[in-house]
C-alpha cells in the first residue's frame, strides 16, 4: 500500500480494515492479527495498536486479553450505517 503523506498512516490502515469489514472480507469473528498487519503494511506495532484502538472505540472489533482482536457481529452494519 502506498500511503498518503498528508494523512496519518494509522487512519489510512483503519480505513482499509473498515472496507474489508464492510465487504465481508473480514466477517464477524474474524481474527485481526497485529503481527500480520505490521507485516502487510510495513508499520510499527504502535501504529497497529492505534488502528485497533480506533476500531474498538467504534464497536467494530473486540479485544480479549490472551486471545486477540475479533470483528464484532454488528461491525458490518455499523460500517455501512456510517456511510449512509
Amino acid at each position: 500500500m502506498e500511503f498518503n503523506p498528508t494523512l496519518p498512516k494509522w487512519t489510512q490502515i483503519a480505513d482499509v480494515l473498515r472496507r474489508r469489514i464492510a465487504t465481508g472480507e473480514y466477517p464477524p469473528n474474524h481474527r485481526i492479527s497485529e503481527i500480520r498487519l505490521e507485516d502487510e503494511f510495513g508499520v510499527a506495532r504502535i501504529t497497529v495498536r492505534k488502528v485497533t484502538a480506533a476500531l474498538r472505540a467504534e464497536g467494530l472489533i473486540v479485544t480479549t486479553p490472551g486471545m486477540g482482536s475479533f470483528v464484532t457481529e454488528q461491525a458490518a452494519a455499523i460500517v455501512k450505517g456510517a456511510k449512509d
